[in-house]
């Protein structure tokens, strides 16, 4: 099931079931036709669990007309909003080697060699959580940055309370999966390299962060380590290749996250990007007013513009 947070024709926020056979969006408040506390924002129905997934997946199959509109115009925020957290990881090895490749181009420094590290136990920052956009949202340039890239990730959803993961169960424990646009600003990343403490205002910016277009629960995902994945700027590929080639996946990261450390309903745990899935691997950077379209298989396309003020 397709599950978004949209805006409804008199303006609230509101959680949809998506059909896109349909070309609809039904709001699962309004198809409940009572006070349902797990319909009243994504989180709440990832909170709910279980039982409130069952219900929400009901009304779609049954798809009550006075509560459906189209998905053509109706505009489409984040999934969630805002998310409990973000964690960006970096686990493709190639594009971890084509950005270092890069880096010595534009600063004329020979890349140190990946540590032995990276390749024993994932890694990843921690992003900002109120900076997040969905789907067609304007991104906005930040005026401090002259060379802005977007990021091709997939993201997938913590569903349910968990600590101490072991990696064959980790999955069991994720609600879905979407897609995930983290907007750099590279010249400004470049700067904050050598003081050893992750992206800062390489990333930080307001509508920096883009999720959508909605959430895939894990059901119909099916296996999230062979999805497709393409990048195109205007219309035109710039890149892309396949989530298999995750060094570490999806299960081991949740397990080595998780260890002593509880991982909520809603957290946002994004794979870094795919090989080719950004403009740094290419040296090649986007301009004021392109449009980004990242396509990942079995989920969709998440487009944005970027605007210089």
């Amino acid at each position: 099931m397709k599950l978004a947070t949209f805006v409804r024709n008199d303006g609230a926020a509101a959680v949809g079931a998506v059909d896109t056979t349909r070309g609809a969006i039904l709001d699962l408040a309004k198809a409940a036709n009572r006070t349902e506390p797990a319909f009243q924002s994504m989180l709440a129905l990832i909170e709910g669990g279980k039982d409130s997934l069952a219900k929400a997946r009901d009304l779609a199959m049954t798809w009550p007309e006075q509560a459906s509109q189209p998905l053509e115009g109706t505009k489409l925020l984040s999934p969630l909003p805002v998310p409990p957290s973000i964690r960006d990881c970096l686990v493709f090895e190639q594009h971890l080697l084509n950005a270092m490749k890069t880096w010595e181009k534009l600063t004329g420094k020979p890349p140190a060699p990946i540590a032995p590290l990276w390749y024993q136990r994932p890694s990843w920052y921690k992003g900002n959580r109120f900076s997040f956009v969905g789907h067609e949202h304007d991104v906005q340039w930040p005026p401090y940055s002259e060379m802005m890239d977007f990021e091709l990730e997939l993201a997938c959803v913590i569903g349910t309370k968990c600590k101490d993961l072991a990696p064959e169960q980790a999955l069991d424990h994720v609600f879905g999966f979407t897609i995930f646009n983290d907007f750099s600003a590279r010249d400004v990343q470049m700067q904050e390299r050598p003081l050893s403490m992750g992206p800062m205002k390489g990333k930080d910016f307001d509508t920096g962060n883009v999720l959508g277009p909605w959430i895939v629960t894990s059901d119909e995902i099916g296996d999230p380590h062979n999805l497709n994945m393409e990048a195109r700027v205007n219309g035109v590929r710039w890149g892309g290749g396949n989530s298999r080639d995750m060094h570490h996946k999806f299960g081991n990261i949740l397990a080595f996250i998780s260890k002593s450390e509880t991982l909520h309903p809603g957290e946002v745990i994004a794979s870094g990007t795919v090989p080719t899935g950004c403009g740094l691997e290419l040296n090649r950077f986007l301009a004021p007013n392109d449009v980004v379209d990242l396509e990942i298989s079995g989920i969709g396309v998440l487009r944005n513009r970027i605007v210089r003020a």
